[in-house]
């Protein structure tokens, strides 16, 4: 009996790793097509099209539009994280650790924007439920600068870490819409993160 209830458990299991695989291949293809096409234009069927999955299948996963385009959010908010907190495990200094954030949740965005003009209408989403998405993914990044300024909050002066984590990542994301180009766009980040040390006090 238990050998039958554990062979069930690992069935149910390798189902639901399928299944979250499932997910993520139709969501990256939708990834693909609202960059291609911006998320207006973009429909359910090119969607299916693209993921090379029926469109029922597709609604079987997700009701409408809109919660794929909040999916592809939380799943790009999701990758970014990882990629955030495993690089950070490699680097020390204050400096290095705002470069790795910045790298996944500025630049990365930002070389997403450039690969198609329609890239902007996914990034900035089409309704409010996406700009709540877009909004929680923003404050996890929040926390995690916050994070990284711990350590120095003895030697802040006017402003706490809350304050200041807040301040470089609505800096951090207006300088991804305003940049004129890439290297714009790090000359921004540079001055922000020296702006960052010297409110620390730190090399």
């Amino acid at each position: 009996m238990d050998k039958a209830h554990s062979f069930v458990k690992f069935c149910e299991t390798r189902l639901n790793a399928h299944m979250v695989k499932k997910q993520e291949d139709i969501l990256d293809a939708a990834i693909s097509v609202f960059v291609r096409y911006g998320v207006q234009r973009s429909s359910m069927s090119d969607i299916a099209k693209e993921a090379n999955v029926a469109r029922q299948t597709l609604y079987n996963a997700f009701a409408n539009k809109e919660e794929v385009l909040r999916a592809t959010i939380r799943l790009f908010s999701e990758r970014s994280l990882k990629r955030i907190n495993s690089d950070l495990c490699e680097v020390q200094s204050l400096e290095d650790q705002l470069g790795v954030i910045f790298k996944h949740s500025v630049v990365a965005p930002y070389m997403n924007l450039l690969e198609s003009p329609n890239a902007a209408d996914y990034i900035e989403g089409f309704n409010q439920a996406a700009k709540e998405e877009i909004e929680q993914q923003e404050e996890r990044n929040r926390q995690i600068i916050e994070s990284v300024l711990r350590p120095y909050k003895e030697k802040l002066r006017d402003v706490n870490t809350k304050q200041l984590s807040d301040f470089i990542q609505r800096s951090s994301s207006a300088a991804k819409h305003s940049a004129t180009d890439l290297k714009h766009l790090k000359t921004q980040l540079n001055t922000l993160t020296q702006l960052t040390l010297r409110a620390v006090e730190t090399d």
